[in-house]
């Protein structure tokens, strides 16, 4: 089992791929933005992984990224970016930023979506 934080500001979103983290076994957090992430990390650091948008209101992926590992340097959660920004430029500035990996929403379904995650977070 794994303790995620998801951030998604899509509503149906972020209820759908909580639900198959949650029906996978796994403990699940959330938030509907940048804003509030950094409020639950300030509470708890205890995260597997940060599975996080790239383009959500105040903050984008990346700076989230670079935000929690400036602020939160006790954090050792897996920062995991699920987006449909598929651009090989956006995929590289995720990873400078301390990305592990990388999940293009539109070329997975939900399920094999958790499979990836369990699957960075196991290598």
């Amino acid at each position: 089992m794994m303790k995620l934080l998801l951030i998604d500001d899509d509503i149906f979103l972020r209820d759908m791929y909580a639900k198959k983290f949650t029906d996978g076994g796994h403990q699940v957090e959330v938030a509907e933005d940048p804003t509030a992430a950094l409020s639950v990390i300030n509470r708890t650091v205890d995260f597997d992984v940060i599975l996080l948008d790239m383009i959500m209101p105040g903050m984008t992926g990346v700076e989230l990224i670079k935000a929690i590992k400036r602020d939160f340097p006790q954090c050792t959660a897996k920062c995991v970016v699920l987006s449909n920004q598929s651009q090989e430029e956006d995929i590289k500035e995720a990873k400078a930023a301390g990305a592990e990996g990388y999940i293009i929403k539109a070329e997975s379904v939900p399920s094999a979506i958790v499979k990836k995650v369990e699957a960075l977070i196991n290598k």
